[in-house]
């Protein structure tokens, strides 16, 4: 099922348009504040925008020029929330059930649905008890086979893994990752590895506005936002184009290579590299970097066997050797260098 929507929550500085074709998953990321669960509220009907319109598979779900509004409940959309909001006073089986019983399925037919649901979910041997009993995993299996068993046209998760144990969310991405595979659905996320498993698609919001859209392969690869390139690990320079490199509002000028099409001087760019791209030196290297800056160190990072140096605006990935022989510590003054073959240029 298709969903085509445009909204604005003048309120909430929100201005969005999204579409999710038949059969995608589409991936919201965006740092805390941008709007992501904003524009799940506004998809679900619980939160009313002051301008917009929004459709599903060709039906209108709201319409405000036009004074059309359908209540969550005739939207065909099931949103699964952080917490599994389980009834306490049903069954398992009877909270799975409640979707179909409230559609006008009978009682046999709609626990017939349930106990399919909560096999597929792993979770059918949970049917006779009650959420109190419940590991806040089991919880949040039987909450997706409810959804599910409503039969959704689109599915809408809001930070489905944010509220349980590290220990099971592995688990629990497979789980999604086999029943989202071929429905219409949106997952609001801060975690890289929800949109490189489970979406097809993926959408950064930043400040209320889609800053970046595409294939999540090609998001994550070549970033156009300040997030994307976080998320992916890479460092992003961002400014217009000056002498075939990246001038940053920092003043640095970051020379790379640029792709099939040079992009002209003077147009929006962006300059994108690892981390382990970039040496840290304590006096000015000589050789053959193109770019080399001097920084000071803000904050150090430990990520295994690796340290990650963090600058005003480059980090660089060092091993813990290197930390200790040039004595890196925050506020000490260093020059970082990356040779421009390891930058890639792109039309911002």
């Amino acid at each position: 099922m298709s969903l085509s929507l445009s909204a604005t929550v003048t309120a909430r500085d929100v201005e969005v348009a999204l579409d999710v074709e038949d059969g995608q998953t589409v991936a919201v990321l965006g740092p805390n504040g941008s709007g992501k669960s904003t524009l799940l509220s506004v998809v679900a009907g619980i939160l009313r925008p002051d301008a917009g319109r929004a459709t599903l598979d060709g039906h209108t779900l709201f319409d405000v020029a036009a004074g059309t509004w359908l209540p969550p409940h005739e939207r065909g959309t099931a949103l699964l929330a952080q917490d599994p909001l389980l009834f306490p006073h049903l069954s398992v089986l009877d909270n799975v059930a409640f979707g179909p019983r409230s559609s006008g399925t009978g009682r046999a037919a709609s626990r017939e649905v349930a106990r399919a649901w909560l096999d597929e979910v792993e979770a059918g041997d949970l049917a006779g008890r009650r959420p109190a009993g419940l590991s806040g995993g089991q919880a949040q299996r039987v909450a997706i086979a409810r959804a599910l068993a409503a039969d959704p046209r689109l599915l809408l998760l809001d930070e489905p893994m944010a509220a349980l144990d590290v220990t099971v969310v592995p688990a629990m991405r497979q789980v999604l990752r086999r029943v989202l595979a071929g429905r219409s659905a949106v997952i609001v996320t801060h975690d890289v590895l929800d949109a490189l498993l489970l979406a097809d698609h993926v959408v950064v919001v930043e400040a209320g506005r889609i800053v970046e859209q595409g294939p999540t392969k090609d998001v994550l690869a070549r970033p156009r936002s300040t997030f994307g390139a976080g998320i992916a690990g890479l460092n992003l320079a961002r400014g217009p184009v000056e002498n075939s490199a990246v001038r940053t509002s920092g003043g640095l000028l970051v020379a790379g290579l640029h792709g099939d099409r040079v992009v002209p001087e003077g147009t929006a760019a962006v300059a994108v590299f690892s981390p382990g791209a970039v040496s840290v030196h304590r006096e000015r290297p000589g050789g053959s970097p193109r770019n080399v800056y001097p920084a000071v160190v803000r904050e150090l990072e430990p990520r295994g066997s690796q340290v990650r140096i963090r600058t005003d605006e480059i980090a660089a990935d060092v091993t813990v050797p290197v930390v200790a022989e040039l004595d890196l510590a925050p506020g000490t003054e260093v020059f970082l260098a990356v040779k421009a073959s390891e930058v890639a240029i792109y039309e911002a």
